[in-house]
């Protein structure tokens, strides 16, 4: 479940930062938080079914960019997604920014240069001490057969040891 860029909101997120439109900070960061609000009914649905789910980024991510420019507070940025559901398992991918500047498209959406992807990473750092979380930092600059190996083990375990624990709300 990445971003959904197919709803009204998605498209306005999409057009945004593919750099088509501008919008102020307070908006774009709250039409990221609608976004996830709007999947809401289905990942409880999924989940109470018994299915796992992926989710690429979530509310971490729009907390650390929007507080990585500077004029916003963390416990601002985390208000609209008090009560989204609490993940079991985050994974924060680590690469440093030149290897992540190496890869192929960045620098294309707007966000993506390296002195504030520098930003970006000191407000996930200070998420990180959340202790109510359980955080895994990965080394995403090895091999993706050894990454996906990893990624797989630290999922494997964590799926054992919530399989019967209920439904958490996040920052709650």
């Amino acid at each position: 479940l990445p971003a959904d860029r197919t709803t009204e909101i998605g498209q306005l997120i999409s057009s945004y930062l593919g750099r088509e439109k501008n919008l102020e900070d307070h908006t774009i960061h709250l039409l990221f938080s609608a976004n996830r609000w709007e999947h809401v009914p289905m990942m409880k649905e999924k989940l109470h079914q018994g299915v796992t789910v992926v989710v690429d980024r979530y509310a971490f991510s729009g907390v650390a960019f929007t507080s990585a420019k500077g004029n916003f507070c963390l416990d601002w940025c985390k208000q609209p997604d008090v009560g989204l559901p609490k993940p079991d398992l985050i994974l924060f991918l680590q690469l440093n920014p030149e290897e992540a500047a190496e890869r192929g498209n960045f620098g294309h959406e707007r966000y993506e240069t390296s002195s504030f992807q520098e930003k970006v990473l000191q407000s996930f750092y200070c998420l990180m001490e959340d202790k109510t979380l359980n955080w895994k930092t990965v080394d995403a600059s090895k091999s993706i057969e050894d990454l996906h190996r990893e990624i797989k083990s630290i999922a494997e375990e964590t799926m054992q040891e919530v399989q019967n624990k209920p439904l958490g709300e996040l920052w709650k």
